[in-house]
């Protein structure tokens, strides 16, 4: 049975149309994907069950991050403006799998992993984005949360997003 941890959860000054056509739409996501200081140079997504994305993230020049990083996964259920499931794992620019430990991961990262994103009309023009992990344990959630940093990125990326859609 999996754990469910929540990473982070952000409200928006934005209505949910706004903030789902950034998290959906490839020339919107290319402007907030990545913590500060990363880019997006590439974001392919067919958004559609059982359809694939692949996004590219590259560091700060000069960086230990200054590389192309690919993640990639299918979309397992999609429910517009409320809910996007989806799987999530390393991988090369044509979605072929890749150890996380090539991308500079701890040893244990899980190789691939699932997350539901979604989207909650708050009123008042605002909308909660919640981000929930699906890992099969506690030390999986350590490895892929606690000791990658991964909810300092996903915090650090929506805070472009809120600037994106805000």
């Amino acid at each position: 049975m999996a754990i469910d941890k929540v990473l982070v959860e952000r409200v928006f000054d934005a209505p949910r149309e706004k903030v789902w056509a950034a998290w959906t739409e490839p020339e919107q996501i290319k402007q907030w994907w990545g913590p500060e200081g990363f880019s997006a140079p590439s974001i392919k997504l067919d958004l559609k069950v059982g359809g694939k994305y692949i996004y590219a993230m590259q560091g700060p020049p000069g960086s230990e991050w200054d590389k192309v990083m690919y993640s990639g996964g299918e979309f397992k259920e999609i429910v517009p403006m409320e809910k996007i499931v989806s799987s999530d794992y390393f991988c090369d620019e044509h979605g072929n799998k890749m150890p996380p430990a090539d991308y500079g991961q701890p040893e244990g990262f899980p190789d691939e992993s699932d997350y539901t994103v979604t989207f909650e009309d708050t009123g008042e023009g605002k909308t909660k984005v919640t981000i929930v992990s699906h890992l099969p344990d506690d030390e999986a959630i350590a490895k892929a949360i606690q000791d990658s940093g991964a909810a300092e990125g996903w915090a650090s990326s929506l805070n472009k997003l809120a600037g994106l859609v805000e």
